[in-house]
């Protein structure tokens, strides 16, 4: 078992990449220095499976005769993407309405990032929920694996039903 060579310390900083098939990614510190490892179980106890690049991040960094690792994620925030416009789908929706929509349970049924979208089963709700690629980068998050547990607000669309807002099922439950 490797020990610390000194005490835990706190980074702030972004996502390099991560890649969820892989269970592993880098982050940089905003104070410099080498990559920080993010192994995929660290991630999971902060209740993600994914996270998307240039995503800011707080960790707990130990480190390790290998170097630094992420021992605790404490806080994500998405990437800014305000200069990727919206979705031609939002086009007629408000920030307002947008955050006026319910935090509701979910549960996903299947995402292909390859193909960009996927789906999720709302708890009550009949119909599935289209969630595009572009939604979850904007959410924080890269990519999702069926039964995932998730938070998510959806408007409803020309369409059908649309996930606007994607959430780690944890915050969901503040």
């Amino acid at each position: 078992m490797e020990q610390s060579q000194k005490p835990d310390a706190l980074v702030s900083g972004h996502v390099k990449w991560f890649d969820p098939s892989k269970g592993f990614g880098f982050l940089v510190a905003d104070a410099g220095g080498p990559d920080i490892l993010l192994h995929a179980n660290v991630l999971r106890n902060y209740g993600q499976g994914s996270v998307a690049d240039g995503a800011r991040i707080k960790v707990v960094v130990q480190s390790t005769s290998r170097g630094l690792q992420a021992v605790e994620v404490l806080e994500i925030t998405p990437p800014d993407l305000s200069d990727v416009p919206p979705l031609e789908d939002f086009s007629g929706v408000s920030q307002d309405e947008i955050a006026a929509a319910p935090l509701e349970p979910a549960r996903v049924k299947w995402f292909d990032k390859a193909k960009g979208f996927g789906f999720a089963n709302v708890f009550g709700r009949p119909e599935d929920v289209f969630i595009h690629v572009e939604v979850l980068r904007r959410s924080g998050l890269s990519d999702l694996f069926p039964g995932e547990a998730l938070a998510l607000r959806s408007i409803e669309s020309t369409r059908g039903r649309m996930a606007v807002e994607v959430h780690a099922w944890e915050s969901g439950l503040s």
